[in-house]
């Protein structure tokens, strides 16, 4: 029975050190890591193998091909460890976590990113904790896809948001509940995933391919069809109003919108609330999106629409094909409707 897990260090604030230009990552991190998990526990008791990025990234600078990169290293090594433990920065945590999942369908092993809002370096940190209780979830319990573990909560990959740009609890999991709790114990929630094929292959995405925009009022239709007219894009996420709204009286916005719709750019529809999911039908001023073929996202976080479109966009080149699976549960991204 394989026990070893396998660390990936891509950057991050968990491993990065003061400079005077602020916080920075550092090679050399895995040094002070074994250090301080020695401390921790008996080196023969837990064994673990580390790998980091050879050019190591605060997440802010993320880019759609380090997705591709992460998974690939977990597809090479995937025999030869019980778990995987993602070190990330914060920012765009939650991003990662999404495209992983869509990346890495079919898992039957952990996948845990994590990180931490202050380096393991100083003193008073979050770090340690993070870390360690990553490693031992990624060892010893039976779970089966992509999760992020922060501050005693683990949740789904794809359900997860950063909240919090200062306190330690920096992530959620809005419209789904935690997969386990840590405490002095820890309480795992079994949450089936939906059937799904083999773990696919990273795909190459398309740079560009995707964008997105957040509805405001008195956003005008030539803004839009401008961001739309650029040939590269082949989708949009466009965060509404409320349960899906826009403003339907705009009636230029609306036509922008059909326009881009029928020459094959794939419109998910997410709200910009925290909580809850669209239902386009309920208002007319959402029934108008349904009309123009925008596609409803229901109660998926933008990372997890914005991740899915770059994935399937990566699968097929048809737009109706692409539409018809974002508003499928791949990979317990969504909720459907009961």
């Amino acid at each position: 029975m394989v026990s070893r897990i396998l660390l990936i260090y891509t950057g991050g604030t968990i491993g990065m050190i003061r400079s005077d230009e602020g916080y920075v990552p550092t090679k050399g991190f895995e040094s002070l890591l074994r250090q301080r998990l020695e401390a921790a526990m008996p080196s023969d008791n837990f064994e673990f193998d580390y790998v980091e990025f050879e050019e190591l990234i605060d997440s802010a600078n993320i880019q759609p091909y380090h997705w591709t990169a992460l998974a690939e290293l977990i597809r090479h090594n995937y025999r030869n460890y019980a778990g995987f433990v993602v070190l990330h920065g914060t920012d765009t945590m939650a991003f990662t976590a999404s495209a992983l999942s869509f990346m890495l369908r079919g898992l039957d092993k952990p996948v845990i990113l994590t990180g931490s809002q202050i380096p393991l370096t100083e003193l008073r940190n979050d770090a340690k904790d993070n870390l360690i209780t990553a490693m031992l979830l990624a060892r010893d319990y039976p779970i089966h896809e992509v999760c992020l573990y922060f501050n005693g909560r683990l949740m789904r990959g794809n359900r997860t948001t950063k909240a919090n740009a200062t306190g330690f609890e920096a992530f959620d999991s809005p419209n789904f509940p935690d997969l386990g709790q840590v405490g002095i114990d820890i309480h795992l929630q079994q949450q089936p995933l939906p059937p799904t094929r083999q773990m696919l292959s990273a795909p190459l995405f398309e740079p560009h391919a995707v964008v997105a925009l957040k509805l405001f009022p008195g956003i005008s239709a030539d803004f839009v069809s401008r961001v739309l007219a650029d040939a590269r894009i082949r989708a949009f996420v466009m965060s509404s109003f409320g349960v899906g709204n826009m403003p339907h009286q705009n009636k230029a916005l609306v036509a922008a919108l059909t326009d881009a719709s029928q020459r094959g750019v794939v419109i998910v529809n997410i709200t910009q609330c925290m909580r809850g999911r669209v239902s386009q039908e309920t208002y007319a001023t959402g029934r108008v999106l349904h009309d123009a073929g925008v596609v409803s996202g229901a109660d998926m976080t933008f990372e997890a629409a914005f991740t899915k479109l770059h994935v399937l966009l990566a699968e097929t080149p048809h737009p109706e094909q692409v539409r018809q699976q974002v508003a499928q549960n791949l990979c317990g991204e969504l909720s459907l409707p009961h």
